[in-house]
């Protein structure tokens, strides 16, 4: 048996002999439970009525469909940042002369914006069917795919930053920092920033 089930029979037990949750919550965290650990044992259980025994609450679940939505979803994140930094290079370069005198064209800045304008009103849609599918889900659940998806951006968002921190250090150090690099840098971490902000709310990750 591993632990985590060692956990949930625990709880039962505790809940059968009808012991109250914030004694059992307590109990466990001075064992060494974390109180995300011991929130998802109690919660996982409904008090019994009637004579019945607590009641078990459906677990969280990993559906085709979570997985298929949740990875639309972070595609089209993914799409929407990798694009919106390019069409900002692309004005930057518009914006600021580039110091070895290579010249910008504009049509650079075609592709991005049609991938943007593809992008943008599905990952909103998304979004917000995402954000509606949890506020109504019955049983309080988290998706194990949305929880995934978004420890893999966060972690892919975080390297992204730091990566641009060091560019820019090595840049500064190296004698090529250029206000167009520095500028180029900004959207980087503007754009990475927003990322890590739109999953702040992200509490189970």
């Amino acid at each position: 048996m591993s632990s985590t089930d060692e956990l949930r029979d625990f709880v039962r037990q505790a809940l059968a002999a009808g012991q109250d949750r914030q004694v059992i919550g307590d109990a466990l965290q001075k064992a060494g439970w974390t109180s995300k650990e011991v929130s998802d044992a109690l919660d996982g259980w409904l008090d019994g009525q009637g004579g019945l025994p607590p009641v078990p609450r459906p677990g969280r679940t990993l559906l085709v469909k979570e997985v298929f939505f949740y990875g639309l979803l972070f595609i089209s994140l993914s799409m929407l940042s990798w694009h919106l930094i390019w069409l900002c290079f692309s004005i930057i370069d518009m914006l600021i002369e580039d110091p070895y005198g290579r010249p910008a064209s504009p049509s650079s800045m075609r592709w991005p914006i049609a991938v943007l304008i593809v992008f943008l009103p599905l990952f909103l849609f998304l979004n917000r069917r995402g954000w509606q599918g949890r506020d109504s889900d019955r049983a309080g659940r988290e998706s194990r795919a949305r929880s995934g998806f978004a420890s893999i951006t966060l972690l892919v968002s975080s390297l992204v930053l730091i990566g641009d921190m060091i560019a820019l250090i090595f840049a500064l150090l190296n004698g090529d920092l250029s206000i167009r690099f520095a500028a180029k840098a900004l959207v980087v971490a503007a754009v990475g920033g927003l990322i890590l902000l739109y999953y702040r709310n992200e509490d189970h990750v």
